[in-house]
């Protein structure tokens, strides 16, 4: 089995590469996906949350206002790390739990999408990391678009993650989502095919 540890900064692109992967057939473990499973109706976060930030974040149902916290986070780093300091190791601990299931499984490729990786000091879960990259005004078009920010808005999503270059520097492979969707479907496929072949090699 070999993992793949995939990550990139906000509106990069991760999300389009992990998705073409699993199409691929690899199986994706996705630290978004856990993270929000954690903060849900009844998650393992909630308390913990509650205790740092207080009921302000929370709606009078008892569920997390998403919007309140991340309001009470981006622009303020101490706030952003208390939140980390929650979140991060409770998705590291499930992460490892689906990894062990996709060993038993006998997975040939895990991607380990993980946007914050080098943040989270998460980089030794793959056996390589993959870093997906767009220029920053390509962020910033892509977060005006989706989500309707405003440029300011944006820098600060972008600025509270380590820089998209920093994470490029650090990783292994470079993929450029910047190119139309079919030049980046087939950027994806060679990298696949190259991580199946040596995958098989090392099991033979």
């Amino acid at each position: 089995m070999l993992t793949i540890a995939l990550t990139g900064g906000i509106a990069c692109g991760k999300s389009t590469v992990s998705s073409m992967l699993h199409t691929l057939g690899a199986s994706i473990i996705d630290a978004d996906e856990i993270s929000r499973s954690l903060t849900a109706e009844g998650g393992a976060a909630l308390p913990l949350i509650r205790e740092t930030f207080g009921n302000q974040v929370f709606h009078a149902d008892g569920t997390l206002d998403r919007p309140a916290l991340s309001k009470a986070v981006f622009g303020n780093p101490d706030n952003l790390a208390k939140l980390n300091a929650i979140t991060h190791p409770l998705i590291q601990c499930e992460m490892l739990r689906q990894l062990d299931t996709c060993r038993e499984t006998g997975a040939e490729i895990v991607i380990l999408d993980v946007p914050l990786l080098f943040e989270a000091n998460m980089q030794h879960m793959g056996d390589l990391i993959a870093c997906v990259t767009v220029p920053e005004e390509v962020q910033i078009a892509r977060l005006f678009s989706r989500n309707g920010f405003d440029r300011e808005t944006a820098l600060a999503r972008i600025r509270s993650q380590m820089p998209v270059s920093e994470k490029a520097a650090r990783s292994d492979v470079i993929i450029n989502a910047d190119q139309p969707l079919e030049a980046l479907a087939e950027t994806v496929r060679k990298l696949y095919e190259g991580w199946l072949a040596a995958a098989r090699k090392e099991n033979a």
